[in-house]
């Protein structure tokens, strides 16, 4: 072999000589900083942002109206949905918590930051994480929502998870001593599984599976009594629902051609929301928005997704905090009316952590979602996707789409022991810092968590303060609500 034959030319049909041929480099990249140097690093930053220091909530005084807040979000949402959004929050602590993330985010903004970024869930607490199928057809445990996905600190995802386990210990009649334990070892796993993604290299973090079978070896000395069948039940629960489980559960009339079954206000089909349309328009502008979703999925996907036609579409409420924004359920069919593919289009704004932090750097917020999602997911679903809708009122919408029911399953946190939810706490720290080391630098986060307690402490002191705020703000609801201020509606 010549000297001239051992070099690499790359060609291109880009820009370029005349020949088509790329410069090379004159040097290769050099090396980033090293894992102990970028510990070293982590560790550093404790001098400029103390551990103890985030047990620091900061007062109730100067802090923005958190029911102004969610005034605000009022006015992008279906009017006559807003009841139902307030009358959920209303139930619990825990049910407000789950609706209230803008107003945490406004109060994280004033707490103190490493610097550190991450990709954040953004909504991090205890339901929602559970498990899905994933596209191998296994079942996985992760984070399964993603509305308010965005770069931002690590911590602020670590103390959103740990206050829902204060609130939701709290609701379950734990005592004090034993609530702090709960939320102690939740960030403990969490620092833990930070430690063992810093020593793991780029590949084998997000290689590291996240299939229940995993899950249970990794907590086979937690996972046992009587946590061990509540576990397989709610697996097997989770087994059933699927896309004709749902098809059965949702749809009905004709068994050549069924529809989706109208349960007003919380399902409508689309023809009972269209008075000034024709149907002639109405399908025109579904099948228009198909066709533009199609364009986001991987080509593989799309010979898949062409596999079905839409036969009917209704707008479905769903969760808490995100009643009120625009959410439909698609009816796709196959060869047989027994082969159903059920697809959920969900709206998609701009992150409430955006108020706070950067504005995203996408410019569809459909797709913001569905990035954070691919990232900080182990295996994401199969038609995964997004689109931007317009036509259908006075402005342009974004959304992402996947399967409505997939396997998908969530724990029973309102009736887990303290040793139940003491163990499910550390599932979820685990998990998110195995979604954190997917996009930040884990040795850096690691090296300043340590392996000592501060950390861990601080963060359950701020979770039982951020607690007693919660309660607060929970009971402004009410009061707002039997004032005639606010209007809820059970449903």
């Amino acid at each position: 072999m010549t000297r001239s034959d051992t070099r690499l030319r790359p060609r291109t049909t880009g820009p370029g000589g005349d020949d088509g041929e790329q410069a090379p480099p004159t040097a290769p990249e050099p090396p980033r900083p090293s894992r102990a140097e970028r510990a070293a690093r982590g560790r550093a930053l404790r001098g400029d942002v103390s551990r103890a220091g985030h047990a620091e909530l900061g007062p109730d005084a100067d802090r923005e109206d958190p029911l102004d807040l969610l005034r605000g979000q009022d006015t992008s949402r279906v009017p006559e949905l807003l009841p139902i959004r307030y009358g959920r929050m209303a139930v619990s602590p825990f049910a407000y918590y789950r609706g209230a993330a803008l107003p945490m985010a406004s109060d994280l903004s004033r707490t103190p930051r490493t610097g550190l970024e991450v990709q954040l869930c953004g909504d991090a607490h205890l339901a929602n994480f559970g498990v899905f199928a994933s596209p191998e057809r296994r079942l996985v445990f992760d984070l399964n929502d993603f509305d308010e996905t965005l770069p931002g600190p690590w911590e602020w995802d670590v103390k959103r998870l740990a206050t829902s386990l204060e609130i939701a210990a709290r609701e379950n009649r734990v005592p004090h001593r034993a609530r702090t334990r709960i939320v102690r070892a939740g960030v403990a796993a969490y620092r833990a599984g930070m430690a063992e993604f810093a020593a793991a290299t780029a590949l084998d973090v997000w290689y590291t599976p996240a299939d229940v079978d995993d899950v249970r070896r990794r907590f086979k000395h937690e996972i046992r009594g009587d946590r061990a069948p509540r576990l397989e039940k709610t697996l097997a629960k989770a087994r059933t629902r699927d896309n004709l489980g749902a098809l059965a559960r949702f749809a009905g009339g004709s068994a050549a051609e069924p529809r989706i079954i109208a349960e007003p206000p919380l399902i409508v089909p689309v023809s009972d929301l269209t008075e000034t349309a024709s149907a002639a328009e109405v399908w025109a502008n579904l099948h228009t928005v198909v066709r533009a979703y199609r364009e986001s999925l991987e080509h593989e996907r799309r010979v898949l997704l062409d596999r079905y036609r839409l036969v009917d579409m209704a707008r479905k409420v769903v969760g808490v905090g995100s009643v009120g924004t625009r959410s439909w359920m698609l009816l796709l069919l196959g060869d047989e009316p027994t082969d159903p593919l059920f697809l959920q289009a969900k709206e998609a704004g701009p992150a409430v952590l955006e108020r706070y932090l950067s504005a995203s750097a996408y410019e569809n917020s459909g797709q913001r979602v569905v990035v954070g999602q691919r990232m900080m997911q182990a295996a994401s679903d199969l038609f995964l996707g997004w689109v931007r809708v317009s036509g259908f009122d006075d402005r342009t919408r974004d959304f992402y789409i996947r399967q409505l029911r997939d396997w998908k399953g969530s724990a029973d946190v309102a009736r887990m022991t303290p040793k139940g939810l003491a163990t499910y706490g550390e599932l979820c720290g685990w998990t998110l810092a195995r979604a954190h080391a997917r996009t930040g630098d884990p040795a850096a986060v690691a090296g300043y968590l340590g392996s000592g307690t501060t950390f861990d402490k601080a963060v359950a002191e701020f979770a039982s303060a951020y607690a007693d705020r919660n309660e607060r703000d929970h009971a402004a609801l009410v009061a707002a609500i039997g004032a005639g201020l606010i209007t809820a509606a059970s449903a």
